[in-house]
């Protein structure tokens, strides 16, 4: 991290610090700060991936990258956080408008799920996010 994004030890603060980034529309280079060198991202299994997915550190930075492509406005509604240690849960209301067809959504519609992530923290850096997301499909 630079001096400009100083590591952030308290672990909620470091993971709130990660999702306002999102929310703002931050790339790669905005959420880099926030990750350890050997993140994992693990999304059970949802609407948009109905078998899951894991991710390393390069795919979701790619994917940062590549987000303001599929969605604009992201919001994260924080409704409980709970700590113990280096682990971080938050649960979130999340929407955003999409810039693309998705299965079940139509560009420019607004998409919403409630979501649950559980973060491992060490250092100042985010180890691991496992996310459990219910999209609100509107069926």
């Amino acid at each position: 991290m630079t001096e400009k994004d100083p590591v952030v030890l308290d672990p909620l603060m470091c993971v709130l610090g990660f999702i306002r980034a999102l929310e703002s529309g931050g790339g790669a280079e905005d959420i880099r700060p926030f990750l350890a060198d050997d993140f994992v991202l693990v999304e059970a299994p949802h609407v948009l991936a109905p078998r899951g997915s894991t991710k390393t550190l390069e795919a979701v930075l790619s994917g940062a990258e590549n987000s303001g492509e599929v969605v604009a406005g992201q919001r994260f509604e924080v409704n409980r956080t709970t700590c113990e240690g280096g682990r971080v849960v938050i649960e979130a209301d999340w929407s955003a408008t999409l810039r693309m067809d998705l299965p079940h959504w139509d560009s420019g519609e607004v998409i919403r799920a409630r979501t649950t992530s559980v973060f491992e923290v060490s250092d100042g850096r985010i180890l691991s996010q496992d996310s459990y997301d219910c999209y609100f499909t509107g069926g």
